[in-house]
């Protein structure tokens, strides 16, 4: 089985003052530890990494590195200067890594051509795994099918994050077996894993961690009803944080709790009032999704 299973979070980070506020990084990769996910991804689009400069990027890797524990960690590496890129895999290659995740180059919208040099340089460089982040509505170009399946023949390209909301082609992705397919899309987590992808790379889980990986595990298992049902608990606390651009529904949830500071840096604005009260309602504990007995005892027969 791949190595890029189960529930990952692309972890945020946190500001404080305007600057980035280490301490309650460190405690909030510390407080998932023992939730059962499979690992984190440092510098994803959640982290903002174009906010930070390359030595804010490199002390949050750090942290993250040092408080994981066991838990794998994958770093994201996007941009559209090709030289820039292949010098930051470079670097990164020194890293204890689970692997590099990597987006289409932003802005310039390449052809597919342009695309499979791309990642294939890349793959070429790191000795790391690269991941393939296809998603369209932010980089404003798809990654064709007929690329993704000639990526897969590499053999330093393993896995997906899967932001296409393409069921045809996920299926296919899926199908074709060489790439572990996770979804990026938090609502279509349970509808890949079904399909028989590999996991998730969930901002919400950030929020209830032990509820995503009950729903991964039962599945899993093959008991689908249990794994419906916990999405389905889960399911009002995702379309809330979908609700205004991410990472900043995020962040307010995480303050609400106290964990972190809600403030994003420009151009990205902290959450309107309308979205904190949402989430209140939504993070109220008569509402919270709590791990019933079935789903207990599925996670407990996964572990034995």
């Amino acid at each position: 089985m791949s190595e890029f299973t189960g529930i990952w979070i692309p972890l945020v980070t946190p500001f404080a003052r305007g600057a980035v506020d280490f301490a309650a990084l460190r405690a909030l990769v510390a407080s998932y530890v023992e939730t059962g996910i499979a690992g984190f991804v440092a510098l994803g689009t959640t982290g903002e990494p174009a906010s930070l400069d390359d030595d804010e990027q490199r002390a949050v890797l750090a942290t993250i590195l040092e408080t994981a524990g066991d838990l794998r960690v994958v770093a994201g590496v996007a941009g559209n200067h090709a030289g820039a890129l292949l010098a930051r895999v470079c670097e990164l290659n020194g890293l204890p890594l689970a692997g590099i995740l990597v987006p289409a180059p932003y802005y310039v919208r390449p052809s597919q051509q342009g695309l499979h040099a791309h990642f294939t340089a890349l793959a070429d460089a790191s000795t790391h795994p690269l991941m393939v982040y296809d998603i369209p509505y932010r980089t404003g170009v798809r990654i064709e099918l007929d690329t993704l399946l000639s990526l897969a023949a590499h053999p330093n390209i393993v896995a997906i994050k899967d932001c296409a909301q393409s069921l045809d082609t996920t299926l296919a992705l899926i199908r074709d077996g060489r790439l572990a397919v996770l979804a990026g899309d938090d609502l279509q987590f349970f509808n890949t894993i079904c399909l028989g992808g590999h996991g998730a790379i969930a901002a919400s889980a950030h929020l209830h961690p032990r509820a995503f990986v009950a729903v991964w595990e039962a599945a899993r298992a093959g008991r689908l009803d249990i794994a419906r049902d916990a999405f389905h608990r889960i399911v009002p606390l995702i379309q809330a944080l979908g609700a205004e651009p991410n990472p900043g529904p995020v962040k307010a949830a995480l303050s609400l709790s106290g964990r972190i500071d809600a403030d994003l840096r420009a151009p990205m604005t902290r959450a309107s009032d309308a979205m904190f009260e949402r989430l209140r309602a939504v993070l109220d504990e008569a509402s919270m999704p709590h791990e019933d007995a079935d789903a207990r005892a599925v996670r407990l027969e996964a572990q034995a």
